[in-house]
């Protein structure tokens, strides 16, 4: 059996806590309600009638969902994980299997229900700069498909452990390809980058030395680094990370 596991990285824009939080995590109870629904073999409408509401209901959750609700589809679907229906961490049923989703940072706007995201090997398209240049003439190895995301350019295999272990070797990252290097960055977000022929992913947060960008790992054995930005050959938002677990 092979399990997916997927983590999402979304830029922390929202600095300011607003409804929309309240909203969001609303919707995310909705499209995890549908995936479900989709994991069994229902419907939307078989699964609203399963749990006495009228056709419909589910799309048009909006501002809240009724304890009596969630109550009903605890009952009556034993397997489903509630935590990971209310928050979307840990695995969809209770044996420990479905998509593992862990949310990093504040989800925003902007989500795609389905896109298909071409996956590469670096090896066969000499490495991110090549790649970002000339992405339409250059064929995947295979395309994923992951519901709710933000749109994305594309998907590559990383190496290396400077970020373990939020990523380990072998992983996927999925990215949006950043094309103004100078104005164009985040700081505090995790990016993949070329710098001259090195391939990486960092955290890329502002230096203290002028004309520089420090680069930042997860696993604190490796050091943090200053680097002219000049020197970034290409770049790429990092969206989300898919890791496969053989068992």
């Amino acid at each position: 059996m092979q399990i997916f596991r997927v983590f999402l990285y979304l830029p922390n824009k929202l600095e300011h806590k607003s409804n929309l939080d309240y909203i969001l995590l609303i919707m995310s109870v909705k499209n995890r309600m549908k995936s479900y629904a989709k994991s069994m073999n229902m419907t939307i409408s078989e699964f609203e009638h399963s749990i006495g509401v009228s056709n419909g209901y589910v799309n048009s959750i909006s501002k809240s969902i009724g304890i009596d609700k969630l109550e009903t589809i605890v009952e009556k679907y034993s397997n489903i994980n509630l935590e990971w229906l209310l928050t979307g961490k840990g695995f969809m049923l209770k044996n420990g299997s479905g998509a593992e989703v862990t949310h990093i940072g504040r989800p925003l706007h902007g989500l795609h229900e389905n896109q298909s995201i071409p996956l590469y090997e670096l090896e066969a398209t000499a490495g991110i700069v090549a790649l970002f240049k000339d992405q339409d003439h250059q064929k995947p190895i295979a395309h994923l498909t992951i519901p709710n995301l933000p749109k994305c350019d594309g998907a590559v295999y990383v190496t290396g452990d400077s970020m373990y272990p939020l990523l380990k070797s072998g992983d996927i990252v999925i990215y949006k390809t950043v094309h103004d290097i100078m104005n164009g960055i985040f700081w505090g977000e995790m990016y993949l980058l070329s710098i001259e022929d090195y391939v990486t992913v960092k955290y890329v947060q502002k230096s203290e030395l002028d004309g520089c960008v420090k680069l930042v790992s997860y696993n604190k054995h490796h050091q943090d680094k200053d680097v002219e930005i000049d020197k970034i050959r290409a770049l790429a938002l990092v969206k989300a990370s898919v890791r496969i677990n053989s068992m």
